[in-house]
């Protein structure tokens, strides 16, 4: 039987206006505030979205539930003109006056790659560390997404992130009663269907959607209460970087931010088949956690704190008794700087673009050497030579189960600048 929220996840996937007409069908049009007439009120960090969204008992942020990710190329060669950059300056502020700048309104914000700066004779500022994508790991062989720029869409209402969809790319006039004084249409589009992405993120959401979902088993192993497919929370606040750490700190985008978004395939069938409860807990935080029963069903007791800190002084040796090592734990060991603070700010989402349990992963860092270094201490390829039941993917954290297809790298520019800037 078809349910309201088979009909929603569909919908958001589709988009356009059969999209949104299979939505408003289902849950009708959402009563959201408009944004303000003054724009200046608004934070000019495009990503300062963890006092606008919910936060649950515990101080841990929780992300707008439905998610777009919107990969645009330019229309035309070389350096955009002032006249594609008054257009989409007055497109992206038109979205900021129809909606309301929070999780129930419109969160969202625009990147540029690397690939759009090479369009300029002069090269990216040197205050910004954002090199082009690479492969960031011995065992995997990713696309990179190179496409100028990126627009990521978040909102609790699945109608919403539509309707703002369609009014940016210029397919509709208006939203939420707001006309749109211009749209990107001319200037960027999306040059292939797989160039739009979607997902979500919430308590419950990955076990309505993992019927007939290829990666995960028929028998629907994901728990109920799981906002991820792979059975566990994420996200705690004190394993997070604050918006502020993550800032660049000088130079022309002084208040922007870098972005990572790689995009995994996940296989479970092994994950639930295989691994028991204790296996699964030792594999995604560490072998302590499972031998001292520190998580319990999905990991909402551990409150805001993922302990993974704790692991980390004598993670060798547990490698050797139990072998095994965690995903959390080796990311941890490169994800402090030289004063304690945590260096990334994770906002990952699920998806089931193409029938398929997949993950993207967006993290916000100062510069992408930070995001380089955490990933390179994930992959784990110094634990085999502890001992030989670690091996480079099998019990070495969750990389058996997870597969790298894309990876792209983009500067947030601070909002007063994120209309196709130059590079100085």
């Amino acid at each position: 039987m078809t349910t309201r929220r088979d009909v929603l996840k569909a919908a958001v996937a589709a988009g356009g206006a059969a999209g949104l007409s299979a939505c408003l069908d289902v849950s009708g049009e959402s009563d959201v505030p408009t944004g303000p007439d003054d724009l200046s009120t608004l934070p000019d960090r495009q990503y300062a979205w963890g006092e606008y969204v919910r936060h649950d008992d515990h101080g841990n942020e929780q992300l707008p539930r439905h998610q777009v990710l919107l990969y645009l190329t330019l229309e035309r060669d070389g350096e955009p003109t002032e006249d594609d950059r008054e257009r989409v300056a007055a497109a992206f502020d038109s979205l900021n006056r129809a909606y309301a700048w929070d999780h129930e309104g419109l969160l969202w914000s625009a990147a540029y790659s690397p690939a759009y700066f090479d369009r300029y004779d002069e090269p990216l500022h040197g205050s910004v560390d954002c090199p082009p994508p690479h492969a960031l790991s011995p065992f995997e062989e990713p696309e990179f997404d190179t496409q100028d720029l990126l627009v990521h869409l978040a909102s609790d209402n699945p109608d919403v992130v539509l309707r703002a969809e369609r009014a940016l790319l210029g397919e509709t006039g208006s939203a939420n009663g707001v006309e749109f004084a211009a749209s990107l249409d001319g200037v960027a589009s999306l040059a292939a269907d797989s160039d739009r992405r979607t997902g979500f993120v919430g308590r419950g959401m990955p076990a309505e959607r993992q019927g007939d979902l290829k990666g995960v088993p028929s028998d629907g192993p994901v728990p109920a209460e799981s906002p991820l497919f792979m059975g566990f929370t994420a996200g705690f606040a004190v394993n997070q970087a604050s918006e502020d750490s993550v800032a660049i700190r000088e130079g022309p985008f002084a208040g922007g931010t870098t972005k990572h978004v790689s995009n995994l395939r996940q296989r479970l069938e092994d994950w639930y088949g295989e691994q028991s409860f204790e296996e699964r807990v030792a594999e995604m935080f560490s072998p302590e956690h499972a031998e001292k029963g520190w998580v319990e069903g999905v990991g909402f007791n551990l409150g805001d704190d993922s302990r993974v800190d704790e692991t980390l002084d004598d993670i060798e040796a547990q490698a050797e008794e139990y072998g095994r090592v965690g995903h959390a734990q080796k990311a941890a060991r490169a994800n402090r700087d030289d004063d304690g603070n945590v260096r990334l700010l994770r906002r990952h989402f699920e998806s089931t673009d193409e029938g398929e349990a997949s993950l993207h992963f967006p993290s916000l860092q100062r510069g992408m050497t930070a995001f380089d270094e955490v990933r390179a201490a994930m992959n784990g390829t110094d634990m085999p030579a502890v001992t030989p039941a670690v091996r480079q993917r099998v019990n070495n954290g969750i990389l058996e189960y997870v597969f790298v297809e894309r990876r792209g790298n983009w500067l947030v520019p601070p909002r007063s600048k994120r209309a196709l800037p130059r590079p100085r």
